[in-house]
């Protein structure tokens, strides 16, 4: 298996984001009517008590201006507005606004691009804790440009935001342990965070893993439960998972054979760019009623998909 290309520049979910950046808890969870109307919607009313804030110096509250601007949350998007008050929450210490300002530098969107700043706010957003800075800092370890490649740092930032639950972390830590990169190979971990990443509905992982459980590397073998993992990747539209289940079907490998499924889900696989040879011939031994069924099958695949 091809592991999908790793290490890709990850930030958080607004609502989660400005969740931690105004200090909330999901166990006590005191009142901030900039909070509650932007968890509500009402992103006016948000802006207005976000600028009272703001004028009193509450740096998180600098960051939810940046946020209401950069995705036009009750007002136009203006990325160059949003940069400024991102790093006006940054310079007085929050950890989302160095994140948030660390990627847009990163990208150079809404201000000229400047890898060697954005390294500096993930650092600082790194070291408050943010799972998203963690693994952006680990990023740049990896491809060693902006900061002196450092696979060892890597590994240790991509685990510290794996512990979070920060499923591309995960995803990527466990590369490291199946190929020994900056870590000792270990399959048994490779299959702990791989699972974990799973768990979290990482897609790629969801399909490493059920390979890992389908040829008992690093887990006890199961097929029942792999089969299941590419079940759910398939139904996600994943061609790699789709080709995997439709060799499942066709050589009854844990499931009874079913020819019709079998192509079904070579056809998708196929149209999604994932050809397979031995399947083209599987399915040049079926009957025209057989493909005829698997092709309607395929097709109605598609159109429950696309309408949801």
């Amino acid at each position: 298996m091809t592991r999908n290309t790793p290490f890709r520049w990850r930030s958080l979910a607004a609502a989660l984001l400005f969740s931690a950046a105004l200090g909330h808890s999901a166990h006590a969870i005191p009142s901030d009517p900039a909070y509650d109307a932007f968890l509500f919607g009402n992103y006016l009313t948000a802006l207005k008590e976000a600028e009272k804030a703001a004028a009193k110096g509450d740096p998180a509250a600098h960051t939810l201006i940046g946020e209401l601007y950069s995705k036009g949350l009750g007002v136009p998007t203006n990325l160059e507005t949003a940069a400024r008050w991102y790093a006006k929450g940054a310079k007085l210490g929050d950890a989302n606004a160095q994140l948030a300002l660390g990627l847009m530098l990163a990208d150079g969107t809404g201000m000229k691009q400047d890898r060697k700043r954005a390294a500096e706010m993930f650092e600082k957003a790194a070291r408050a804790g943010l799972a998203s800075a963690q693994y952006n800092l680990a990023v740049l370890y990896v491809r060693g440009r902006v900061l002196k490649q450092d696979i060892p740092a890597a590994a240790r930032w991509l685990q510290k935001a794996a512990v979070q639950d920060h499923a591309q972390a995960q995803y990527d830590l466990a590369g490291l342990y199946a190929g020994g990169g900056g870590v000792a190979r270990d399959p048994v971990k490779a299959a702990q965070w791989t699972a974990r990443a799973a768990a979290l509905g990482h897609t790629a992982a969801q399909i490493e893993f059920a390979i890992m459980q389908f040829n008992g590397r690093g887990v006890p073998k199961d097929e029942a439960a792999a089969i299941e993992l590419f079940k759910l990747a398939a139904q996600k539209g994943n061609p790699v998972a789709q080709n995997r289940l439709a060799r499942i079907y066709a050589n009854g490998a844990g499931v009874k054979e079913d020819a019709l499924e079998a192509i079904k889900w070579h056809l998708l696989a196929r149209d999604a760019g994932a050809s397979d040879f031995w399947l083209d011939l599987y399915m040049a031994k079926l009957t025209p009623d057989q493909r005829s069924k698997a092709e309607k099958a395929a097709k109605a695949w598609v159109i429950k998909k696309r309408d949801g």
